[in-house]
This record gives C-alpha cells, sequence and structure tokens, in this order.
C-alpha cells in the first residue's frame, strides 16, 4: 500500500455528540470516522487548517490535523508551564487572596499573559512585594485548599512516561508548588521562582534570577541537554505569552486553554477537554 500523504482529523470533546460528528462528516463529504465518546479520527483529510479551525469554533469541539506517523515515542521529553496549564489556579493570584489584593495581581496577571506587558520581571517583582508581611503558611494553604492538578494531567504525563520521554515543570510561578508537584505527579524536572521567606514570613522578594519567557526557553534546552536531544525533540504545553519562547525552539506546541495570541502561534490547541487529549493528538493509525 502507498504511504498516506494527507493528515488525519482528530476530533475531541469530553462527550463528543453524534450531532457534532454528523456535521463533521458533512464538511469532509463523507461519514465521519466513528470513535470512542470523546475522540474522532478520520484518516487522508484534505480540509486546510483554516476550515479545520472554522469547524471546531462551529461546533464547540478541539479539532487537529494531524500527521498519521505522530506518535509521542518519536519524542524525548515534555515541558509543562505551571499555572493555568498543569494546574487549574494562577498561585500567585491566590496567594495574593490573602493579602486582600488579589483583584491588582491577578489584573496584572492576565495582562502579563496576554503579552501586554513588555517587562514582566518588573510585574512579577511588582506582584510579588504585595504579598511582604504574609505567613509563609499561606503557601501551604494555597497547596491544600485552592490547587487542583488539571484533569488528564496526570495520565498524559503517565503515556508519555510509557513512550519514553522525561517530563519537565517550567514556570514563572513558585518553587514551593513545583516541587510538591514533581513529587506529586512524578515529573523529572523542574524549574521555578524562590520565593524569599525570612523568618517564616515572605519578605515580598524573589531570590535570584527569574524564570521568564527566555528562562523558560534555556530551562527547555538544559532539560534537552540532560535527556540527550534536541528541542525539536520536545512537546511544549503551554498557555501565556511567556511560554511562547520555548514553544518556538519546540518540535510541537500546544496552547492549552489559552490566550489568543498562544493559540494562534502554536501547533495545536486544546480549549474543551483534559490535558489527556494531547495524547489523542499522537495516536497511531488503526
Amino acid at each position: 500500500m502507498p504511504p498516506h500523504t494527507l493528515p488525519d482529523l482528530v476530533v475531541q470533546h469530553p462527550a463528543l455528540a453524534d450531532s457534532a460528528l454528523a456535521a463533521i462528516g458533512a464538511e469532509l463529504g463523507r461519514p465521519a470516522a466513528e470513535g470512542a465518546s470523546t475522540i474522532a479520527r478520520s484518516h487522508d483529510v484534505s480540509l486546510d487548517s483554516a476550515a479545520v479551525r472554522e469547524l471546531a469554533q462551529a461546533h464547540l469541539v478541539d479539532a487537529a490535523l494531524v500527521p498519521g506517523d505522530q506518535l509521542l515515542g518519536n519524542f524525548r521529553l515534555i515541558a509543562f508551564d505551571m499555572d493555568s496549564t498543569l494546574i487549574t489556579i494562577e498561585c500567585l493570584d491566590e496567594i495574593a487572596d490573602f493579602a486582600g489584593c488579589k483583584p491588582q495581581v491577578a489584573a496584572i496577571t492576565e495582562a502579563a499573559m496576554r503579552g501586554e506587558i513588555a517587562d514582566y520581571d518588573q510585574s512579577l517583582r511588582q506582584r510579588v512585594a504585595l504579598l511582604e508581611g504574609l505567613d509563609e503558611s499561606v503557601l501551604e494553604q494555597v497547596w491544600s485548599e485552592r490547587l487542583a492538578i488539571t484533569n488528564g494531567a496526570q495520565e498524559l504525563i503517565t503515556a508519555a512516561h510509557a513512550a519514553g520521554l522525561k517530563s519537565l515543570l517550567v514556570s514563572g510561578g513558585f518553587t514551593f508548588f513545583t516541587d510538591r508537584l514533581q513529587a506529586r505527579l512524578g515529573l523529572d524536572f523542574t524549574r521555578a521562582n524562590t520565593l524569599e521567606v525570612v523568618d517564616g514570613k515572605i519578605t515580598g522578594k524573589v531570590v535570584g534570577e527569574i524564570v521568564n519567557a527566555q528562562g523558560k526557553r534555556r530551562a527547555l534546552e538544559q532539560a534537552c541537554e540532560r535527556t540527550g536531544c534536541s528541542p525539536a525533540q520536545a512537546i511544549v504545553v503551554g498557555d501565556g505569552a511567556n511560554d511562547l519562547a520555548m514553544m518556538a525552539v519546540a518540535g510541537i506546541s500546544v496552547a492549552y486553554r489559552a490566550k489568543p495570541q498562544v493559540a494562534a502561534q502554536a501547533n495545536y490547541a486544546i480549549g474543551h477537554c483534559g490535558l489527556d487529549a494531547i495524547s489523542g493528538l499522537f495516536a497511531s493509525r488503526r
């Protein structure tokens, strides 16, 4: 048989409706391939990427054109942003809630993630300064009471490890959380900022070099070096503007419930499903 030259269309949703599949089949001019309750895969699709984006928006599904030979095992590393990607919250915003300044901090966070703040380092220092004097026990409260792992994260990490990939968590957030997530999820590498605590109190300062967009890219490159691969053999998952630099050097970039600027530049965008939907982008043809 000749090799497949056209990509697959992968359609995913937590509850993939028959009506959506029927509408997609009409777009394809043939019945859409049957799939599980969350995913359907059609082979040798001639739609272009613009048509697939329109299809996804019209039917409120995640849809992507995927090479038929794209497998997790073709890659060596998967890297995740933390806040609003691997976890469902922005840790800094939640810490700020205990200081009574969550709205101010959240507004700066949102602007930074949209790429509207040129000096990320200064924006982080500005936000962290508002935390001065908080008891460090607040960090534990955020961890235990407010932080939740994103749906499908553990399943994706398990699948990646089973396929031979290493895992990296790289964040403009804080080591207090990345260290605990590393232990909980079995991650191989982490990189994040260190929030200064003296005598049990948050000082309002960050210790050492700030992990900004370029810092994230360096962390990815260093993890690749330790893994013995190039960034082209890495998959990067993120949601904000400070993820774009590491996405730009990765072999595959996935925007997860991301800001528009990020979704527009990534190879794939997931907006409805959990993180385990990324595994669906790397499943073999049947």
